[in-house]
């Protein structure tokens, strides 16, 4: 009788066998693959900016935006508060010292004006009137000195004639009436002094009182003046000969304007200037006399540094430069304009144009080009001083080396990338 063996074992063993060896073969091919080197990705050449480093003169710049404004130039505001009835000249228009350029109305000032000729007419008439009064009175006054002294003269002779008579016979004159006589005399000549003191003490306190209307009448005079230089400012004219500028906010017929807003402003023919605007951060080693080249866009004008504002306003420093008398057509007032200031000129350095991320005196890693251009690798690069467009290399780069300047961020993981041309 023949015995069936249990071949169940045998198979389970070979399948895990089996299973364990493809298990171990795949692992071995994970780790030797992951040892491979990977492969370079691909970058379009036409997509990268790349510059070559160089050796030489760096010159260090700062640049900033700005604007040219004229040297001389003139506001005009508005006195008094009023309504725009007319715009006589427009910007752009030459004008000269003492043009209208706008006309105004105020019903305000007009009545302000009445009112401070009739408060002038009063007083003018209460000095007349106060003239009169005193004369007046300074007659009255020398007329009662008058009569006062008369009084006494009259008791002063009858005191005397009854002291001669009393003298040759004091029958003749008793003696109450010689004492009578003596005191009247006596209270006439007081009355006589204090009425002459009355007399110069209204005298000297006369012209006090004139002259304290007149003051009076003065004030009132200087408001009236002061009222018809507000009418007369309601027919705005030019102080100075130039073109009208525009402004930022331009004036229409009928608007109403506060007084102290600004109605146009006069610019006058000659030199202008730059006002350019450094950020903080680049403006500490910018000082007074440094040459700056002004950008129009269209020429480049050399200029030098004059004024550095102590203040800092929005992040950024503005400096003024002035700017030589004769300029090309290209320069006008209000044009915007780039501004570089020369800082400092480095002799004999290595330098190469500024990388998208490179600041000063950092390390940076960025990619230089193969001999044959096909590949890019990696390399790290001490950076020392910096300019507006060029950088100082340190360490890192030979002159002659072509690296990419442009964001390779994206190229982080790899060490080299191919150029695609």
């Amino acid at each position: 009788m023949d015995i069936i063996r249990d071949t169940r074992p045998q198979k389970k063993k070979k399948r895990i066998i089996w299973t364990s060896a493809i298990i171990g073969g795949v692992a071995v091919i994970t780790v030797v693959i992951q040892s491979l080197p990977s492969a370079a990705p691909t970058v379009e050449g036409g997509t990268i900016w790349r510059d070559t480093v160089e050796q030489g003169t760096m010159i260090r710049q700062v640049r900033g935006p700005g604007t040219l404004i004229p040297e001389q130039m003139r506001w005009i505001t508005a006195v008094t508060p009023g309504r725009i009835d007319q715009i006589i000249s427009l910007p752009g228009t030459d004008v000269k010292a003492g043009d209208v350029i706008m006309r105004m109305s105020n019903p305000d000032v007009d009545m302000q004006l009445l009112q401070a000729q009739q408060q002038l007419s009063q007083a003018q008439a209460a000095l007349s009137q106060l003239k009169t009064s005193l004369q007046t009175q300074e007659l009255q006054q020398r007329g009662t000195v008058a009569t006062v002294r008369t009084q006494y003269l009259e008791a002063k002779r009858t005191y005397d004639t009854n002291q001669k008579l009393f003298d040759e016979n004091p029958n003749l004159v008793a003696r109450a009436d010689l004492d009578h006589s003596k005191e009247l005399a006596d209270e006439l000549s007081q009355r006589v002094q204090l009425e002459q003191d009355r007399l110069k003490v209204m005298a000297e306190t006369q012209q006090e009182q004139i002259d304290a209307q007149n003051q009076q009448i003065r004030r009132l005079q200087e408001m009236v003046q002061f009222n018809q230089d507000r009418l007369h400012s309601m027919q705005v004219s030019v102080p100075v000969a130039g073109v009208l500028a525009p402004l930022d906010i331009p004036l229409q017929e009928g608007q109403w304007v506060q007084s102290g807003q600004q109605l146009s402003r006069v610019v006058v023919p000659g030199r202008l200037k730059a006002e350019i605007r450094i950020p903080q951060t680049q403006a500490q080693e910018i000082v007074i006399g440094q040459v700056a080249n002004i950008d129009t866009r269209t020429d480049t004008i050399e200029g030098k540094v004059t004024r550095i504002d102590p203040a800092v306003r929005n992040g950024t420093v503005t400096i003024d430069v002035s700017l030589p008398e004769h300029l090309p057509p290209s320069a006008r007032p209000d044009l915007s304009v780039d501004g570089n200031v020369i800082i400092d000129k480095l002799d004999d350095v290595v330098y190469v144009g500024r990388p998208t991320f490179g600041q000063a005196n950092s390390r940076v890693s960025i990619f230089k080009l193969t001999p044959d251009g096909d590949y890019a690798d990696r390399v790290t690069v001490t950076l020392g001083a910096s300019s507006v467009n060029e950088i100082e290399v340190k360490d890192g780069l030979k002159p002659g080396d072509v690296v990419i300047l442009s964001d390779m961020s994206q190229w982080d993981g790899f060490d080299r990338v191919k150029i695609k041309n």
